[in-house]
């Protein structure tokens, strides 16, 4: 029997098993790929942040030209927010472990580049794991569009001052019990935009805008596209319904390793550098399962 053949009969032999010995399968895979150190996030967290700052005084000082430089910014802060996000799921270390702190400090050392308090990307991220795909409590359902045009077009308006992205986050902190949050999150757009003027007031508005502002607009909605249109548009709610697996173009270094994201939220604690594994081993079990990975 060829592989298409033998992958159809993997799956129907294990449609007919009960849903509770799926489901122990599929933790038994997990926890395979699971519990090692993601040193590779580590690297990428420290050294991506070094990269960024070194960039200013080899702009100021002219040793580099800003056109140069504006790529790697860009780089930068499009791919900064893989580290927060593995930190916001204690991927480093869990509470009350030995290297919590280092945990915690990837989590708050990457995160203030792109303005955001470590803690409310924390809130807001788990909620949207607890109801993704719901359009009234997940705070990036309204990224949901047709196509991914659409998808870069909406991204952009609801990041707008009277978008509905900031009314959902302002919700969900509520539901949390963190409107402190609001204010810690107020206080690190003024300070972002203090030191953006302040730049500006000293002649170097060019380098604030290069190497700051626009990689933080750029990277945001290519964040949003494939980590929250991509994997989620066209499903619906539930654990194995609200996810899907597709094929990016740009790979799966371009799309952040999102190609696989339906593992990330069946299972949040398996690194992002292990999701890949633990897909194709674990893909037989989705099949049975009705999940939507056919374009992966």
């Amino acid at each position: 029997m060829d592989m298409t053949g033998q992958a159809t009969a993997d799956t129907a032999d294990l449609a007919a098993l009960p849903a509770a010995q799926l489901l122990k399968m599929e933790r038994q895979i997990a926890r395979r790929h699971s519990g090692m150190f993601p040193w590779l996030i580590l690297v990428w967290a420290f050294g991506n942040m070094a990269c960024w700052l070194a960039l200013w005084p080899l702009v100021f000082t002219g040793t580099l030209p800003l056109w140069a430089v504006f790529p790697i910014a860009l780089i930068n802060l499009s791919l900064v927010y893989l580290p927060t996000h593995e930190a916001q799921h204690d991927i480093i270390a869990r509470p009350g472990t030995r290297l919590r702190w280092l945990n915690e400090l990837v989590g708050h050392g990457t995160s203030w580049m792109i303005v955001y308090p470590f803690a409310m990307l924390r809130v807001t991220h788990l909620d949207h794991h607890r109801h993704a795909n719901d359009p009234l409590l997940d705070p990036d359902h309204q990224i949901s569009a047709k196509g991914p045009w659409s998808a870069v077009w909406t991204s952009i308006r609801e990041r707008q001052p009277n978008g509905r992205r900031q009314q959902d986050y302002l919700a969900s902190l509520e539901r949390a019990g963190r409107k402190d949050l609001i204010a810690l999150s107020l206080i690190y757009r003024l300070a972002y935009f203090a030191i953006l003027f302040a730049l500006a007031w000293t002649g170097h508005a060019l380098e604030a805008f290069f190497l700051w502002w626009l990689p933080v607009q750029i990277g945001s909605t290519y964040l949003l596209f494939f980590l929250s249109w991509a994997p989620h548009h066209s499903g619906g709610q539930g654990r194995y319904r609200d996810t899907r697996s597709f094929r990016s173009p740009l790979g799966n270094i371009g799309s952040m390793g999102m190609q696989y994201h339906i593992v990330h939220h069946l299972h949040p604690y398996i690194p992002l550098t292990r999701t890949p594994a633990a897909y194709w081993e674990m893909r037989p079990i989705l099949e049975a399962r009705g999940c939507n990975i056919a374009d992966l």
